[in-house]
Protein backbone atom coordinates (compact mmCIF):
# COMPACT_ATOMS: atom_id res chain seq x y z
CA UNK A 1 0.00 0.00 0.00
CA UNK A 2 1.36 3.43 -0.85
CA UNK A 3 2.29 5.93 1.85
CA UNK A 4 -0.30 8.36 0.46
CA UNK A 5 -3.05 5.71 0.78
CA UNK A 6 -2.02 4.91 4.38
CA UNK A 7 -2.11 8.64 5.21
CA UNK A 8 -5.52 9.02 3.55
CA UNK A 9 -7.00 6.09 5.48
CA UNK A 10 -5.45 7.06 8.83
CA UNK A 11 -6.43 10.70 8.54
CA UNK A 12 -9.96 9.87 7.36
CA UNK A 13 -10.68 7.31 10.06
CA UNK A 14 -9.17 9.35 12.89
CA UNK A 15 -10.94 12.52 11.74
CA UNK A 16 -14.29 10.70 11.72
CA UNK A 17 -13.57 9.28 15.20
CA UNK A 18 -12.52 12.69 16.53
CA UNK A 19 -15.67 14.39 15.25
CA UNK A 20 -17.72 11.84 17.21
CA UNK A 21 -16.00 12.75 20.50
CA UNK A 22 -18.22 15.71 21.22
CA UNK A 23 -19.56 18.95 19.85
CA UNK A 24 -16.34 20.89 20.41
CA UNK A 25 -14.57 18.55 17.94
CA UNK A 26 -17.05 18.74 15.06
CA UNK A 27 -14.86 21.16 13.14
CA UNK A 28 -11.69 19.08 13.61
CA UNK A 29 -9.62 18.54 10.48
CA UNK A 30 -6.13 17.43 9.57
CA UNK A 31 -3.75 19.67 7.66
CA UNK A 32 -3.59 18.82 3.96
CA UNK A 33 0.03 17.66 3.98
CA UNK A 34 1.77 14.78 5.70
CA UNK A 35 5.20 13.32 6.12
CA UNK A 36 6.32 9.76 6.65
CA UNK A 37 9.56 8.33 7.98
CA UNK A 38 10.39 4.68 8.44
CA UNK A 39 12.31 3.14 11.30
CA UNK A 40 14.12 -0.14 11.78
CA UNK A 41 12.47 -2.74 14.03
CA UNK A 42 15.23 -2.21 16.57
CA UNK A 43 13.99 1.34 17.18
CA UNK A 44 10.36 0.36 17.83
CA UNK A 45 10.52 0.70 21.63
CA UNK A 46 12.03 4.19 21.37
CA UNK A 47 9.30 5.19 18.90
CA UNK A 48 6.53 3.93 21.18
CA UNK A 49 8.06 5.91 24.06
CA UNK A 50 8.28 9.00 21.83
CA UNK A 51 4.59 8.71 20.88
CA UNK A 52 3.56 8.27 24.51
CA UNK A 53 5.50 11.41 25.47
CA UNK A 54 4.68 13.61 22.46
CA UNK A 55 2.91 16.27 24.49
CA UNK A 56 5.95 16.78 26.70
CA UNK A 57 8.33 16.57 23.74
CA UNK A 58 6.44 19.16 21.71
CA UNK A 59 6.44 21.54 24.67
CA UNK A 60 10.21 21.74 24.06
CA UNK A 61 10.32 21.47 20.25
CA UNK A 62 7.42 22.33 17.97
CA UNK A 63 6.16 19.81 15.45
CA UNK A 64 7.24 22.15 12.65
CA UNK A 65 10.78 22.50 14.01
CA UNK A 66 11.04 18.75 14.53
CA UNK A 67 9.84 18.06 10.99
CA UNK A 68 12.38 20.55 9.60
CA UNK A 69 15.14 18.90 11.67
CA UNK A 70 14.22 15.39 10.51
CA UNK A 71 14.09 16.46 6.86
CA UNK A 72 17.50 18.11 7.19
CA UNK A 73 18.96 15.11 9.04
CA UNK A 74 17.81 12.69 6.33
CA UNK A 75 18.50 15.12 3.48
CA UNK A 76 14.85 15.26 2.42
CA UNK A 77 14.12 18.41 0.40
CA UNK A 78 11.48 20.54 2.11
CA UNK A 79 9.45 23.21 0.36
CA UNK A 80 7.43 24.74 3.17
CA UNK A 81 4.91 26.22 0.73
CA UNK A 82 3.46 22.70 0.45
CA UNK A 83 3.81 21.48 4.02
CA UNK A 84 1.88 23.74 6.39
CA UNK A 85 -1.74 24.85 6.18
Amino acid sequence: MSVSKVAEIAKGASSKWMKNQGEKYTSFFWQAGYGAFSISPGHKDALVEYIQNQETHHAKESFQDEFRRLCAMYQVPLDERYVWD
